[in-house]
């Protein structure tokens, strides 16, 4: 079963149960560069969650978005944070695109204002509930919550990228051991040094 969506360049069938949207599939369809989704990286999932649910707490104190659809917002940033594994095939678009990152960033956009529009009770799709680009999107870029997000992840990530420093540390020091007592000339730019 499907719905169908629709943005500027016209309608498209989405599956009836995904979170994702119309402009998640087209950036899926328009930037298949690598083949790797973004979804291979669960800390980047839960880090764009983290940037989102941040963004919606800030607008709610602004007054910009409904406090109800801010509130449904931050649940389902939530739940992305919570229960990654659940959501991660919603993630479809690729890593590698055009136009720094915003098929991922209207990718997380579409599944969060999905989640919150489930979560209020309305029906997958049903935009004029929690939109996407007005809603989940207010008052951000792409060239924000793009960087943002690949920066927090590595800092999620922080325990992964420390112990394999140190393991390379530790193999470094152990071939120095290992070869402490070959000699060598050394060369600097083809000059003695």
């Amino acid at each position: 079963m499907t719905r169908i969506e629709h943005d500027f360049i016209g309608d498209l069938e989405v599956p009836a149960n995904a979170y994702y949207g119309v402009q998640s599939l087209r950036g899926k369809e328009n930037f298949f560069i690598t083949e790797e989704k973004n979804n291979q990286e669960i800390y980047f999932v839960i880090a764009f969650a983290y940037v989102k649910k941040a963004a919606a707490m800030a607008n709610k104190e602004l007054g910009v978005v409904k406090p109800e659809v801010a509130d449904a917002m931050i649940w389902a940033c939530d739940q992305l944070i919570n229960n990654t594994e659940k959501y991660r095939d919603q993630f479809i678009t690729d890593w590698l695109q055009g136009g720094a990152g915003t098929s991922t960033n209207m990718n997380a956009n579409e599944v969060i204002s999905n989640l919150a529009i489930e979560h209020l009770g309305g029906k997958l799709g049903d935009y004029s509930i929690v939109n996407p680009n007005n809603d989940a999107n207010f008052g951000q870029s792409t060239n924000d919550t793009y960087p943002t997000a690949i920066h927090l992840s590595c800092i999620l990530r922080s325990n992964v990228l420390i112990k394999a420093a140190e393991e390379l540390r530790d193999a470094l020091y152990a071939k120095a051991k290992e070869f402490d007592q070959t000699l060598k000339m050394g060369r600097t730019h083809l000059q003695d040094a």
